[in-house]
């Protein structure tokens, strides 16, 4: 059932940008202006992602299947299929909206209204398939139909759903978030690229941890943390709050005393190490709630990121920074203190890679943002790992965090309690009731 994962995760995308549109909806009616290159840049996505690719595997394979099983799905598929057939045409109508109420043929009012309606038949569409359609999928099914669907789904040589066609949907809905106005995205004049790259992880040990305590006064935090991470990876530590995420990091990076255990780094034993020494031997932190320095300016800020590095190499690290988020460019002159929630998590996240970690700490990097940024985070980790970084990350939304990761590792009050691949933590009947709510 692979395709259902990979459908629902889809689903996420298409909601959070459906939710999106309905904010930025009621920002028009209150009196902004309508931004057509953002627009423009979410049909882009909807037309190449979900009419050319989602629903063309859909109708091709998993529909098909689930009719031949069961006479009650017709009802349910016929109109989905039917809404499948209208999309383009639908899309291609809020486009001529678009296009006359950026020239004044038409009132902004028109254009929301559409636009409302639009996300509406989204969001109904969505819940129809995961409330009806998926769950008959999952009940009658046999496991040769789902090898044979899954198979279609994860062929990554697919021109319409392959490695290839997923990179670019990354580059399109960073270019989405990139242009949404500031108060739900990121509000840059232009997009910026995210560089693909080529995974270059090899399976050797990068960082082992055995045995780490960690103690607050009398309590005892960390209770015996045994984890390793291979170079390459994307590694995942998920818990509740209080579970000790942070304070792992927080120990892991030398600012919170370790008072038992052993860290290898590289090949070192770095226990003993100060942070700053850990920091030079490449463990940088974005950490949690971002901590950019207010008062400075944001292009100095980046430059703190690369205090250890050979000053050669830093303008050039600057310019590949402010490739990937042109609002940081634009605004390098302004107080870091003035940028917005998500313009200060990429911020953070560029301050650490100005120090060319060899492994990249990031706490809690989708807290306390909107929707659209929250998936761009991810986008952004997901373009790091495909260009070999290794990434450590700890996050409280279990859900988006295991589903990017290789590993992950459930932290509970202290103690590792789960490991195992982010795929099979995900099926977890005891994650998903605890951490992921399902």
């Amino acid at each position: 059932m692979e395709a259902l994962r990979i459908i629902t995760e889809e689903h996420q995308n298409l909601w959070r940008i459906a939710t999106t549109l309905d904010m930025v909806a009621d920002e028009i009616d209150a009196g902004s202006k309508v931004e057509a290159p953002f627009f423009s840049s979410v049909f882009d996505y909807i037309e190449q992602f979900m009419d050319l690719a989602h629903h063309a595997k859909e109708d091709e394979f998993l529909f098909p299947a689930l009719r031949a099983r069961s006479v009650e799905a017709a009802t349910v598929l016929d109109r989905l299929q039917a809404e499948h057939r209208n999309g383009p045409e639908v899309l291609k109508e809020l486009r001529a909206k678009l296009a006359s109420t950026a020239t004044g043929g038409e009132n902004n009012a028109a254009f929301t209204s559409a636009l409302r309606i639009y996300t509406q038949s989204l969001k109904n569409h969505i819940r129809t398939e995961e409330k009806d359609a998926m769950p008959l999928a999952r009940e009658v099914l046999t496991a040769a139909d789902w090898a044979e669907i899954d198979r279609a789904f994860a062929d990554n040589k697919d021109p319409l759903f392959g490695g290839k066609a997923k990179a670019e949907f990354r580059e399109l809905f960073h270019r989405i978030a990139s242009l949404a106005p500031e108060s739900v995205g990121l509000g840059a004049q232009s997009a910026g690229v995210l560089q693909a790259g080529v995974k270059t992880g090899s399976s050797d040990v990068l960082l082992s941890v055995s045995g780490m305590e960690s103690c607050y006064g009398r309590i005892k935090a960390l209770k015996g943390i045994d984890l390793v991470v291979r170079k390459g990876e994307l590694v995942a530590l998920v818990g509740a709050n209080g579970a000790g995420k942070t304070t792992f990091l927080r120990t892991l990076s030398g600012v919170q005393p370790m008072s038992a255990g052993k860290i290898t780094f590289d090949g070192e034993d770095i226990s003993a190490l100060r942070s700053d020494l850990r920091m030079r031997r490449g463990i940088c932190q974005s950490p949690e709630g971002r901590q950019v320095f207010g008062p400075l300016s944001i292009e100095d800020n980046l430059r703190l990121g690369a205090y250890t590095q050979p000053k050669t190499q830093v303008e050039g690290d600057l310019e590949k920074i402010y490739a990937m988020f042109p609002i940081l460019k634009e605004k390098r002159a302004l107080p870091a203190g003035t940028l917005s929630g998500g313009q200060q998590q990429m911020l953070a996240i560029g301050r650490a890679l100005m120090g060319r970690p060899k492994m990249l700490l990031l706490d809690e990097p989708s807290m306390g943002l909107a929707p659209l940024l929250v998936e761009e985070v991810f986008n952004v980790v997901k373009t790091l790992k495909s260009q070999g970084m290794t990434i450590f990350l700890v996050e409280q939304n279990a859900f988006a965090a295991l589903a990017i990761a290789d590993r992950g590792y459930v932290l509970e009050t202290g103690s590792i309690i789960l490991t195992g691949t982010g795929q099979e933590l995900i099926s977890n009947e005891q994650v998903r009731a605890a951490y992921l709510g399902m």
